[in-house]
């Protein structure tokens, strides 16, 4: 069982969010814009990419084998407070793709700078 303290979490999930953050200010300075008019739906999620990445942190931080036990039967009622708006497990799979890239920029820059960033 995972057994990492809510001050601890808040504490990952805050060192991520400021990445995140800074990611998307220099990911706007690169983007190319589209020019076609297809409307697109765009609907803002309930999960921010830094909770997700977070999620998926703790996942690889704890004992759990299976994200889907995980993510059911330790996020959604065990850190309920933690994370108020949990998405069904279908849906957080997809916010996983939205997430990889600046997810995947993060381990790499935490390891490169130093390995022992946050030892769970």
């Amino acid at each position: 069982m995972l057994m990492i303290s809510t001050d601890r979490i808040t504490e990952i999930f805050c060192f991520i969010d400021e990445f995140h953050q800074e990611f998307e200010q220099v990911q706007k300075g690169h983007l190319l814009q589209a020019d076609c008019e297809i409307k697109r739906r765009n609907r803002k999620s309930k999960l921010s990419n830094s909770e997700v990445i977070t999620l998926i942190v703790l996942f690889h931080s704890g004992n759990f084998r299976n994200l889907k036990h995980f993510y059911l039967f330790y996020i959604k009622p065990h850190l309920k407070s933690e994370f108020p708006e949990t998405v069904p497990y279908n849906r957080f799979v997809e916010l996983q793709r939205k997430a990889v890239v600046p997810m995947a920029l993060f381990l790499k820059c935490v390891v490169w700078v130093n390995a022992q960033v946050f030892p769970l």
